[in-house]
């Protein structure tokens, strides 16, 4: 094992709720490698009981939690967010250690998580209600108060940036919180508790790591009134099943099948770098927000072609803790077996312009590893054009008509991000208002931005996180008539 990352792997074990480490009655796990394929370390497994002491433990807090004055709230919160940022280095080499992203991507999360903490810190009085007229000796007002205890799940690409920020507005807002951290990737979140360990009061912010078993405990229980998910569209539509039975409210961010258009009055250099950047092959593809789909006008279509095959070279597979590394590996084997499926349907349906293998290096010979791909020759009847595959995988498409590309633009069943390049202000507008897509990018793609709300249409989700909106999801609306 790499001498740092042994090093920076978390010093204690269990489960961590009531302000103390706990053994899991499900004994442990071993978490991997992505990168080499070794095993990094044993990893606690929550049963249903040890989620329910969890929860319960949350539950009392919140008694306490919900009375803590706003701005003392949001003074824990910073020191939180200081504490990560002294850190970044060690949290970062173990996320990249652990779910195979490369290392220098992986410090600008903990940046970005540190600070979603920080924003939400600072909008703990922005909760605000609102006073109605009623005439004279009535007052009627609305306050916004917290729910009780908020469960985050969180998913493998992004493990310590989605568990600093899933916890930031909860937390602001006067919720207790359970994180559970992806079971692929969970050591980076185990590191950050071990760290912030003793400024929140017992039992505010919890962690319970393990499996399916786990998640389902916590989207059960009768005390999580509250439910957040980041992951997959079967896994949202479960939560949501569970949920409904308890009317719980559920957060959800999803996968998407992204679209980025390519307008004949764009500016090429522009638009190929953004299609390269878009696909977010650093992280191979596993981004929910990846723009997979890339529509090409036809008077320009070979000329972006040519640029796109030239710029995706930049990207090589490597160990995800060099430095140097532009691509890390693909979380576990059976997501890799995912990719080749797709691969070799991909095949079969279009054209293989670029990739569709595994690196030869022996370096990576014990990792989950795909050079990127790029299919030709797409159309919408394809699997690879319709089905999220969470991997390096690109399909490009041609289109003449624009309302036929709107057509084939919206007719997938996401709605997470689009993307459009053009010089035109009227194209802009209307493609921007065509696509059904909750976060759209014009002349760029990639970046979300602290304070903009980000969220999915149709099948990528519920509610709009990262802004203002995100409080509204984690507080309810009381009505108070005061007779003077």
């Amino acid at each position: 094992m790499n001498k740092a990352v042994s090093v920076a792997l978390p010093r204690k074990s269990g489960l961590f709720f009531d302000g103390t480490w706990n053994a899991a009655r499900g004994g442990t796990t071993t978490t991997l490698n992505p990168g080499t394929g070794e095993v990094l370390a044993d990893v606690a497994e929550a049963t249903a009981d040890d989620v329910n002491d969890a929860v319960a433990s949350a539950h009392r807090a919140f008694k306490v939690w919900s009375r803590v004055k706003p701005l003392e709230r949001a003074a824990l919160l910073k020191r939180v967010a200081a504490v990560l940022r002294d850190h970044a280095e060690e949290l970062a080499l173990l996320d990249s250690a652990n779910c195979g992203n490369p290392i220098r991507a992986m410090v600008r999360d903990v940046h970005e998580g540190a600070a979603r903490i920080d924003f939400f810190a600072g909008l703990v009085t922005e909760a605000k209600g609102e006073v109605i007229p009623m005439g004279e000796g009535v007052v009627n007002m609305t306050v916004q108060q917290p729910y009780g205890v908020c469960a985050r799940i969180l998913a493998y690409n992004h493990p310590l940036m989605f568990a600093a920020s899933k916890l930031a507005a909860p937390l602001a807002v006067g919720n207790t919180v359970v994180l559970k951290p992806p079971p692929q990737a969970p050591l980076s979140t185990i590191r950050m508790m071990e760290l912030i360990e003793g400024i929140l009061p017992p039992g505010v912010l919890n962690m319970v790591t393990g499996g399916i078993a786990a998640g389902r405990a916590l989207v059960d229980s009768p005390l999580t009134p509250v439910i957040g998910l980041v992951g997959s569209v079967p896994a949202g539509k479960a939560v949501a099943v569970a949920a409904a039975y308890r009317l719980k409210q559920v957060v959800l961010e999803l996968g998407g099948k992204n679209a980025m258009i390519i307008y004949p009055d764009a500016e090429i250099d522009r638009a190929i770098e953004g299609a390269v950047k878009g696909m977010n092959f650093t992280w191979c593809g596993q981004s929910c927000g990846s723009t997979s789909r890339l529509f090409i006008h036809e008077s320009i279509y070979d000329r972006v072609l040519e640029g796109l095959l030239a710029q995706v070279k930049q990207f090589q597979p490597g160990l995800p803790t060099d430095p140097a590394t532009t691509m890390g590996a693909i979380i576990d084997a059976s997501q890799l077996e995912k990719v080749k499926s797709y691969v070799a349907i991909g095949r079969a349906e279009a054209h293989l312009a670029y990739g569709g293998s595994a690196p030869d290096n022996p370096a990576l010979a014990g990792g989950f590893y795909m050079h990127p791909t790029i299919f030709t020759d797409v159309d919408m009847s394809m699997r690879i054009a319709k089905e999220e595959i969470f991997g390096p995988v690109l399909s490009v498409l041609k289109w003449s008509d624009e309302s036929a590309m709107f057509d084939a633009v919206n007719s997938v069943e996401y709605g997470l991000t689009a993307s459009i390049y053009t010089s035109g202000l009227a194209n802009a507008h209307r493609a921007s208002m065509a696509v059904e897509a909750g976060f759209v990018w014009v002349n760029n793609a990639g970046p979300h931005f602290l304070g903009a709300p980000f969220g999915g249409y149709k099948m990528s989700g519920i509610g709009r996180e990262e802004s203002t909106s995100e409080l509204s999801l984690f507080t309810q609306t009381k009505n108070i008539n005061l007779v003077l």
